[in-house]
């Protein structure tokens, strides 16, 4: 079983949501969430789409598959080394041979002589080796001291229950302990082994009950769902996101996905919701708070049960909403706005968890496993979402993506009768205020686009003049002397008879 198979459905999920998002948003078919196996039964992403009975008989014609080619890759090599050794050995001669049973029934002898002196000074050896060995395999009195206040109320709680069923109360509580005791000397498996071990124990004490106690159904579901609470109670500290798995890294993708994931409105998933209204407000309100208590739940049941809560609260909303009883076409598209706005912690790890522990009656039948499927397809939904999906341009997903600006708020074209004027000039208000806010971020983008063009264009001319420079050094040549007087040789200037002065005689 390959992951390629679980991306494979995942990607036909997505298709046919995208492919029937153009007109009425986001819609799955009631035969899309079923097992693809045809059996009737919820199938699940984690399942490869089969539902846990389909999973199961997959799952164990393949593993028997594969151990059946490993045994007989296990055979062909040891009989391709016996081959080999034979052939090596009937090289050697006879006297080799002999040499070697002579060395060998030396060694014997001398080995059965050391045993017999050690039985005189180690004659209690036996029984203080069999006596640790028991102490190992029981468990020790601290690992029971260490149980959490809840882990006691759920055992009072439990051996109440069963009193009420006498003898098959009797034998439910050997089987429980019996599991428990066998599970905590297997926390090396591997976290699916354990899962099988959990599947197997659920579905042998519903057979016991049914078969050997010939208890009635009823009373079977309810003691099954005891047997749960009791088993995973003690178990969850072990077996919820462990880390020999990747649930803590797929918890933070996905929580970092759903950040980046803010900007999405209701309108761009068709959501038939209107949060104006108080009484919706209220709910979406409250079914956020139960997406994100499911995580605070120990037992996988009580997990789902917060999934139901939340599933009923947004039908609710919808019905008063649309003053209709809701579809399941308004449901899906609610619910991922629920979980993109509540952002549960670790919610990867608590699908895990339910989909690894969980009985698999609950996931196959009924509300709770509709309402289920309906969480693992819209967190597949939100892994994968993309502009198509909101029917938007590439461009502009890009931009909410990156934070480089927030879709606009649609204005409400119709308000109710009763709000005042000054609200709705307030909302207009507000979307002004955000469509100057988105100028003025544009412009300060291009301003500071300008500026880094401008110092740029700078930079490039004075390389440019430096290059120039450099190729065409300037010279400066030194200041050539002064031409000197003609009489600037004479020294006795003073001797010499003053110049002729100009007259002017009259005609």
């Amino acid at each position: 079983m390959s992951s390629l198979r679980v991306s494979e459905f995942l990607a036909f999920f997505l298709r046919k949501m995208n492919l029937k998002s153009e007109r009425r948003g986001i819609h799955v078919d009631q035969s899309e969430l079923l097992c693809k196996k045809g059996c009737g039964y919820y199938g699940n992403p984690a399942w490869q789409g089969f539902c846990s009975k389909c999973w199961r008989e997959e799952y164990h014609k393949a593993r028997q598959k594969q151990i059946q080619e490993d045994w007989e890759l296990a055979e062909r090599l040891q009989r391709e080394e016996e081959e080999a050794y034979a052939s090596s050995q009937s090289t050697q001669g006879a006297q080799s041979l002999t040499f070697s049973k002579f060395e060998e029934k030396k060694t014997n002898e001398k080995t059965r002589k050391v045993t017999t002196v050690k039985k005189f000074f180690t004659a209690s050896s036996r029984a203080g080796a069999k006596k640790e060995i028991q102490e190992a395999k029981a468990p020790s009195p601290a690992i029971h001291r260490q149980a959490s206040i809840e882990t006691d109320r759920v055992s009072k709680e439990f051996i109440e229950f069963i009193r009420t069923y006498q003898k098959p109360g009797q034998d439910i509580y050997k089987q429980c302990k019996l599991f428990l005791d066998t599970m905590s000397h297997k926390r090396d498996l591997s976290i699916e082994e354990q899962s099988e071990c959990a599947q197997d124990f659920y579905q042998n004490v519903a057979d016991r009950l049914q078969t050997r106690w010939k208890v009635p159904p009823e009373k079977v579901e309810k003691a099954m769902d005891e047997v749960e609470k009791y088993i995973m109670t003690r178990q969850y500290k072990y077996v919820f996101c462990p880390e020999t798995t990747d649930d803590e890294k797929k918890d933070l993708a996905v929580q970092k996905r759903i950040r980046a994931l803010h900007w999405v409105t209701p309108q761009m998933l068709c959501v038939p919701v209107s949060e104006e209204i108080p009484e919706v407000s209220d709910m979406v309100v409250k079914a956020i708070t139960d997406i994100i208590e499911m995580d605070s739940k120990r037992v996988p049941r009580d997990k789902l049960a917060c999934i139901t809560k939340c599933s009923k609260h947004i039908f609710n909303a919808i019905k008063i909403t649309k003053n209709e009883p809701a579809s399941a076409d308004d449901f899906l598209p609610t619910l991922i706005y629920i979980v993109l706005k509540g952002n549960p912690p670790r919610l990867q790890s608590n699908i895990q968890y339910i989909t690894r522990f969980c009985n698999p009656s609950r996931l196959m039948t009924g509300e709770d496993g509709y309402y289920f499927t309906n969480l693992c397809c819209a967190v597949a939904f939100i892994e994968k979402l993309d502009a198509q999906s909101l029917n938007l341009s590439q461009e502009d997903f890009d931009r909410f993506m990156t934070g480089q600006t927030s879709p606009k708020k649609q204005e409400s074209d119709t308000f109710s009768p009763d709000v005042c004027l000054g609200v709705k000039q307030m909302c207009k208000s507000l979307d002004l205020l955000s469509q100057l806010n988105e100028r003025q971020e544009r412009i300060v983008s291009e301003a500071k686009k300008l500026e880094k063009d401008l110092i740029d264009w700078t930079d490039g001319i004075t390389k440019e003049v430096e290059d120039i420079v450099e190729k065409y050094p300037l010279e400066i040549k030194p200041k050539s002397q002064a031409l000197a007087a003609i009489d600037s040789e004479n020294v006795e200037n003073d001797k010499l008879p003053p110049p002729l002065q100009p007259q002017v005689y009259a005609g």
